[in-house]
């Protein structure tokens, strides 16, 4: 049997940060793209693989069954290997505590900030300052976390700063001065400047740059209603801005 992992996805943080794990770990694999905004998540083949419709999702054959969440992902592709996450406590505990905070704050609160400065200026003003403030506390709190240690979970690198690490190049697309987050970004460019996250970039431009950007663009405003979620309650929405992504 064929070793080789494969890993379906399009070119968000949530995919790259396994692509990380991936190449830090040196392991064999293969991208497939998800075309999302052609709604292929949503066909029964893909529905298989994850009933919510999502990616990233993992096949690897040596678990045996196709792998979805990118948290689970990262914590599967550890216990694989035995690395980026301690054996011992409380070294254990502290880098899956920070795994949960980007899986359960810094993703999708960033995500609903992006949607919401997609969204038209006066479709939802206290969306967009609700999420505004949260993202920029949550980048204070990670600025603040990463003053004086090397880490987000102190000791060595972990799944913990993969999985938070493509996040936060949000600090400027949303508009944020990185100035105000010194550690963080610091913290950010140390990580990239690693060979294997470069590798893991240069793959998922390869994978997915292109057909990504043409899938994006031939997507009908019905496609983007269903990839955003919006029904007859919900304002329609001009989808400019989404295709000049």
């Amino acid at each position: 049997m064929s070793e080789k992992l494969v890993l379906h996805g399009m070119q968000s943080p949530n995919v790259v940060k396994v692509i990380l794990m991936l190449e830090e770990c040196g392991l064999d694999y293969e991208l497939r793209h998800t075309a999302v905004f052609n709604q292929e998540q949503f066909t029964p083949a893909f529905r298989k693989l994850n009933p919510l419709g999502k990616v990233p999702v993992l096949e690897d054959p040596r678990l045996g069954i196709p792998l979805a969440e990118s948290g689970a992902i990262l914590f599967w592709l550890a216990e694989r290997e035995g690395r980026f996450l301690p054996a011992a406590q409380p070294a254990r505990a502290e880098v899956m505590q920070w795994l949960m905070v980007q899986m359960a704050n810094y993703g999708p609160m960033l995500g609903q900030f992006t949607h919401f400065n997609i969204a038209p200026p006066d479709a939802a003003p206290y969306a967009r300052a609700r999420y505004g403030a949260i993202a920029g506390q949550l980048n204070r709190v990670l600025d603040e976390r990463l003053q004086g240690r090397a880490w987000i979970a102190g000791g060595d690198y972990s799944i913990a700063d993969m999985a938070t690490q493509p996040w936060a190049y949000y600090v400027e697309r949303h508009g944020f001065d990185p100035a105000r987050y010194p550690a963080l970004v610091e913290w950010r460019e140390r990580i990239a400047a690693r060979p294997a996250v470069q590798r893991a970039l240069v793959r998922a431009q390869e994978a997915f740059d292109d057909v990504a950007t043409r899938t994006r663009l031939a997507a009908s405003d019905e496609d983007l209603d269903k990839f955003f979620g919006r029904t007859d309650t919900v304002p329609a929405t001009d989808y400019s801005a989404v295709k000049q992504m």
